[in-house]
């Protein structure tokens, strides 16, 4: 049976109610955990010093993602710029948090531009559709959506999120995103406060990816290894914080599922606000030894579908290699 995306099963009008909800919303803002409160509608901003509009950083084919959103086409990435968390390590630091006060950077995409985004990402071939660092955007991806569906749109949605997320928006999306991608940071508020600037960080991200499993519940890919439904888990494993990802991962293990598709990543570098002599526990590369203990946590806690690269079939009949 063909791929139907799940947003095709929603009327045109289904699709534009939500995107008017969504949008509506702006006036007071609750678009992420932050609640702010401010009218974006006005243009005003707060903690993640995005306006009425959409920042967009980069769009583009993306061959580094999993092997499953990659495909042979590439992944269709759209990176949103700002952020609504303040990670001290943050390999983006220049478009999440480096604007300067007074300078918000580029100004925002309306919704069209948007849509004209996803449809020319689909002309290029793109297996879906990635949306990067989407949190506190969501009503304005929700207003673009409907504008490319109906130009013709018709590729998976990826939603690729750090996970503090607000339930609110997440069940806007619901019906409309086919693959979360979401990161589990770290477990305790402690961690949390002084590392990502967000004390309530594993409360919020505990309950965005239960209603994310919810909705679209363990990953399904095709016949060629094209990721087309559900939970892609990243953690990015942190030097000499082994005991958070005990507690990630046996989480997962235990209240999603054992068939969580999870990449642990061991791409961790100093980065942001790291150096100088400031935090300095977390200035340094992430050891190998600490890599491997990650893995046989894993293992130890019952995930059996850790990611790996490898050749789908359509890969090694084009006989193309990315790494």
């Amino acid at each position: 049976m063909a791929f139907r995306p799940a947003y095709r099963n929603l009327t045109p009008q289904e699709l534009r109610d939500r995107a008017d909800c969504a949008v509506a919303s702006l006036a007071d803002c609750r678009a992420c955990p932050r609640e702010c409160g401010v009218n974006r509608l006005e243009d005003r901003w707060s903690a993640c010093k995005a306006g009425r509009y959409a920042v967009v950083t980069s769009c583009f084919a993306h061959f580094g993602e999993e092997d499953c959103l990659r495909g042979w086409n590439g992944s269709g990435t759209i990176f949103f710029g700002h952020c609504n968390l303040r990670c001290v390590f943050c390999q983006n630091f220049d478009i999440s948090q480096g604007i300067r006060p007074g300078n918000r950077g580029p100004a925002g995409s309306r919704p069209e531009e948007l849509a004209e985004m996803m449809l020319g990402l689909q002309r290029q071939g793109c297996h879906n559709i990635n949306f990067v660092t989407p949190e506190h955007v969501v009503p304005q991806v929700l207003e673009a959506i409907p504008l490319a569906v109906e130009a013709g749109l018709d590729l998976p949605i990826v939603y690729n999120t750090s996970a503090y997320d607000s339930l609110e928006s997440l069940r806007l999306l619901d019906g409309i995103v086919d693959v979360y991608m979401p990161d589990f940071k770290l477990w305790t508020p402690e961690s949390s406060r002084t590392y990502l600037k967000a004390e309530d960080y594993p409360r919020v991200a505990r309950a965005a990816l239960k209603e994310m499993h919810r909705q679209v519940g363990d990953l399904v890919v095709d016949a060629d290894g094209v990721a087309r439904r559900g939970i892609l888990l990243r953690h990015l494993v942190m030097p000499g914080l082994l005991e958070e990802t005990r507690a990630i991962l046996t989480w997962v293990a235990d209240e999603l599922s054992p068939a969580t598709h999870v990449n642990l990543m061991d791409q961790y570098r100093p980065a942001g606000k790291v150096g100088a002599g400031r935090y300095p526990e977390l200035d340094r590369q992430l050891g190998r030894d600490e890599f491997m203990e990650a893995h046989t946590i894993a293992a130890e806690v019952g995930l059996r579908r850790l990611d790996q690269r490898h050749l789908y079939p359509r890969l090694r009949e084009l006989r193309w290699v990315f790494w």
